[in-house]
């Protein structure tokens, strides 16, 4: 059953309709979903999962191993649905849900997780040491992360639980927290739930080791790479937004403005630079990107307007905090596929395992909750009072595309008036060339908010992904690093290698020059092969389409080749993508996939494919390709397909082998696309 909000009111919220009251009985919903699992007030969030194969606890564990796990998905079951009751908590005292009382219950599991010794203990960090025989001295555990969660939420309630407890069960949760805050954790994003914890127990008066506070806080600044964006592990996605910044505003609130306020500003600014573009990163209807790990968590990536509203000095826009807020949470709620047996699917929308990562349980999408924690701001706040607006979206008009890009993370996203959507472009990515899973989190070529990724239909062909065929070996190579270049003159300059390995020089590895810019309705694409070694095959597929009855059109105009789909997603809603391949290319084809798209069962992948037989011959290195959407079964016009009127070469061959490549479109706009010089600038 989808989410049907009660309380409407469009007057204040004009795009969706929510407000505070709707935000609320969204709570209800999802808890209505979790206490329907649970037999007993005294049974810990347990819930059932479709999926067994990559979730834990894994089959396979035994013996100790399997005790942790146990103990990990109790904990991650308590925190991150107390992360939906917390709020709804504090606004009613009295909310029950399946005829359990919140409050009771969520103060009996957090105290009983705590105590050493009850059946749904999760264990001291010196507890689980020991459970895995002292073995690695440094190691982590999950339930540093849940500590984190357990403190904003007891924040967030604090009238409601917290302070409910006597002085010595205070004591017992303390000291529980207080074995996570100051213990190993792992040197990324979750320095940040020790410094929670830290924040926590010092504010409620518990001592702390402000030394090791120090050192975490430092360490966070230093991640920070530019645009309100850190740098997690290696890679960007959005745990700069459901972690950096949302954990540094609340410890600004509990500990930096008083004890650290050079690093509480850092932070502040930080956050407040993310704001000033993070609004575009959305689409027209307020929905997220699929990108990066842990797409599970869905929504939560909102929760960064929120935190931004904590501190002294917000700059957040409230009434477009809230419109994306709402609509995120709409983009979710109100599928059909969302839930599996009351609990969010281990998917982006429905069941999806290609995206499930081992580090989950089926508790683990409640992360989500993090939206919820715009809760915590009374009813007067600007972000439920101010009426809606969509930024961005309200000034564009027609076929206008605005495009942002941000060098220090490496990300270009533009918002197309004509469609409503916003596409990611993005680098600084490093994967292992065996980790497919890392490539489609990160390495396609473009992410849309309304063609979630997908992944591999086949072996040869793949989604926003080039893949390479080594004619004489039968290997397929995939791009699993992308360096940065940037924008010059209009034009994303990129580069990828197949199969990069540190153990080689980069000209012993296959690759392909990137040089794309946007148009109406989508991305052109006028990219440069860099080959070393020959024969090879190559193909580049367009977004993963939902077929669920498609309609096939083939159009020709010159050397151009067109495939159009008209269809419809999963939800009903009409759909409609175009693939335009010109010079460079051999053929255009389909293919028909199952069990590969997030959106649909069934799905339809359009592909260009070419072939260089010669060693070092001289033939076509530049290859223009365009792929096109919209949200509607009005057909794209002849120009729009065929959107190119001239390409000029600098080479009497018209190969692309060196010199700029002029591209001169229907509209009359020119974009001058020249490689040779990026070498000189090229980051991860």
């Amino acid at each position: 059953m989808i989410f049907k909000p009660k309380t409407l009111d469009f007057k204040l919220s004009p795009y969706t309709g929510l407000t505070r009251e709707s935000w609320l009985e969204a709570c209800e919903y999802l808890l209505t979903g979790v206490f329907n699992n649970i037999k007993s007030i005294h049974d810990p969030v347990i819930m059932p999962r479709k999926e067994t194969e990559v979730t834990y606890p894994h089959k396979n564990a035994t013996g100790a191993q399997r005790e942790l796990e146990v103990k990990a998905e109790i904990f991650e079951g308590l925190a991150r649905s107390f992360f939906i009751a917390a709020p709804l908590i504090h606004s009613k005292p009295d909310a029950t849900i399946c005829n359990y009382k919140l409050r009771d219950y969520y103060k009996e599991q957090v105290l009983r997780a705590c105590t050493k010794g009850d059946s749904n203990s999760v264990g001291s960090y010196e507890e689980l040491q020991e459970l895995t025989g002292n073995k690695d001295l440094y190691r982590a555990f999950q339930q540093t992360v849940e500590t984190c969660a357990l403190v904003v939420c007891l924040w967030s309630c604090k009238s409601e639980i917290w302070d409910t407890y006597t002085k010595e069960e205070k004591d017992v949760i303390a000291r529980f927290l207080t074995s996570f805050a100051h213990a190993n954790t792992v040197p990324q994003n979750w320095r940040l739930f020790n410094m929670l914890d830290m924040a926590f127990l010092y504010k409620e008066g518990y001592p702390i080791d402000e030394e090791i506070m120090k050192d975490h806080a430092q360490t966070i600044l230093n991640y920070y790479a530019g645009d309100g964006w850190y740098r997690d592990g290696h890679s960007f996605d959005y745990y700069s937004c459901w972690a950096f910044n949302v954990y540094t505003p609340i410890w600004n609130l509990w500990y930096g403005y008083e004890k650290e306020p050079y690093l509480a500003q850092k932070f502040e600014e930080n956050s407040n630079k993310l704001m000033e573009t993070y609004g575009d990163y959305f689409d027209r209807d307020g929905f997220t990107n699929m990108w990066g790990r842990s797409n599970v968590y869905r929504n939560a990536a909102t929760s960064s307007f929120d935190a931004n509203m904590m501190l002294k000095n917000s700059t957040a826009d409230p009434g477009l905090a809230r419109r994306i807020a709402s609509g995120s949470l709409l983009q979710f709620l109100t599928r059909e596929d969302f839930l599996f047996k009351g609990v969010p699917t281990m998917g982006f929308y429905g069941q999806f395992t290609p995206l499930v990562q081992g580090y989950s349980c089926a508790e683990s999408p409640f992360w989500l909750g993090k939206a919820f924690l715009c809760l915590h701001l009374p009813a007067d706040h600007p972000f439920w009072t101010a009426k809606e607006n969509n930024g961005t979206w309200e000034k564009l008009e027609g076929n206008q595309v605005k495009e942002t890009v941000l060098d220090g993370p490496a990300l270009c996203f533009t918002n197309h008036g004509a469609n409503g959507e916003t596409i990611l472009r993005t680098g600084k990515v490093v994967k292992n060339c065996k980790d497919d899973h890392g490539m489609w989190n990160y390495s396609k070529l473009s992410y849309n908010s309304k063609y979630p990724w997908e992944s591999a239909p086949s072996k040869d062909v793949e989604a926003q992904q080039y893949v390479l065929q080594d004619l004489t070996t039968g290997n397929y190579e995939k791009c699993n690093v992308t360096f940065w270049h940037g924008k010059k003159d209009e034009i994303l300059y990129r580069r990828q290698f197949f199969n990069y390995e540190l153990s080689k020089e980069a000209t012993w590895m296959q690759a392909v020059n990137l040089a794309d810019f946007p148009v109406s309705h989508g991305i052109i694409r006028v990219d440069k092969l860099r080959l070393y070694r020959r024969p090879i095959s190559l193909t580049l597929g367009a977004y993963g389409f939902p077929d669920n009855g498609t309609d096939v059109i083939k159009l020709t105009k010159g050397n151009a080749k067109a495939i159009i789909l008209k269809g419809h997603d999963f939800t009903g809603r009409e759909k409609q993508l175009a693939m335009t391949l010109y010079d460079g290319w051999d053929e255009i084809n389909l293919l028909h996939s199952k069990g590969t798209n997030p959106d649909s069962e069934k799905s339809i992948i359009v592909y260009g494919k070419l072939t260089r037989r010669k060693q070092y011959g001289y033939e076509p290195y530049i290859m223009i390709s365009q792929v096109i959407t919209k949200e509607s079964h009005e057909d794209f016009s002849e120009d729009e397909i065929f959107p190119i009127a001239a390409v000029q070469y600098t080479d009497k061959e018209k190969c692309g082998g060196y010199g700029p490549v002029e591209v001169t479109l229907l509209d009359g706009r020119k974009r001058r696309i020249e490689f040779e010089g990026i070498e000189g600038n090229l980051q991860l």
